[in-house]
């Protein structure tokens, strides 16, 4: 109980700070936002020094395997960048999740309720973009089983790392891509992943993109996934 509370007092926290952030920066921004978000793959560019980021949403999942159906509700996606250097960024985010099971239509009421391991980690930038090179930037971090209660606390730290690139193919789109491994939480095995996303801004305002993204377990069928999306900047920094 205590933690959930915690983690609630820092989730408002953020908000707060994000939002004074956001107007006490307004006036200086000379770039354009570049979030992790909403798409599969993690972008190489850094929080400029100094500056805080936000980037928060929620989700649904409905998954179905022949008579067991999962719904997952995600009511809290947050993560919070920081950057430390020119070319260190600090990152921490945490979800609120519920997972509801159905099995021949009968369901067995929620599971895994509560705010997710506590995730912290570092996204260092590695080289900028020049000609035919792309800009590369490394991602790791690190799911903190400590941070959550006893009832749902994995048994081991989950680890993850990527590699991620970035090209401009013309003044109105570019293609990103990422490659690395994760380990879960509750199993010593890897999991290679990959993703690939096409960008493309409409107007100032307006943006789409489509993507494809998958992993690949050392002891277990690979996963796919396709994905696409439009975004809409109502200003430089929000």
């Amino acid at each position: 109980m205590k933690t959930n509370a915690l983690r609630l007092i820092l989730s408002i926290s953020f908000i707060f700070v994000g939002l004074f952030q956001a107007q006490s920066q307004e006036n200086s921004v000379s770039e354009d936002l570049i979030t992790d978000r909403p798409d599969q793959t993690e972008s190489p560019s850094l929080v400029s020094k100094g500056s805080i980021q936000i980037e928060t949403g929620f989700f649904y999942e409905n998954l179905e395997n022949q008579n067991l159906k999962e719904k997952i509700y995600g009511y809290n996606t947050s993560l919070l960048r920081y950057g430390l250097l020119d070319n260190l960024e600090l990152r921490l985010g945490f979800d609120y999740l519920e997972t509801k099971t159905e099995l021949n239509s009968l369901k067995f009421g929620n599971r895994d309720a509560g705010f997710s391991p506590l995730l912290v980690g570092v996204k260092v930038g590695i080289a900028k973009e020049k000609g035919l090179l792309p800009e590369i930037g490394l991602l790791g971090h690190l799911n903190l089983p400590f941070s959550v209660s006893k009832e749902i606390r994995p048994e081991t730290t989950g680890v993850d790392f990527r590699f991620s690139f970035s090209h401009t193919l013309t003044e109105n789109s570019g293609i990103s891509y990422n490659l690395g491994a994760a380990w879960g939480e509750d199993s010593p095995q890897a999991s290679y992943l990959y993703t690939l996303v096409y960008g493309y801004d409409i107007n100032e305002k307006f943006g789409l993109y489509l993507e494809v993204y998958g992993d690949l377990p050392e002891d277990d069928s690979s996963d796919h996934f396709w994905d696409a999306g439009i975004t809409y900047k109502l200003k430089k920094n929000l």
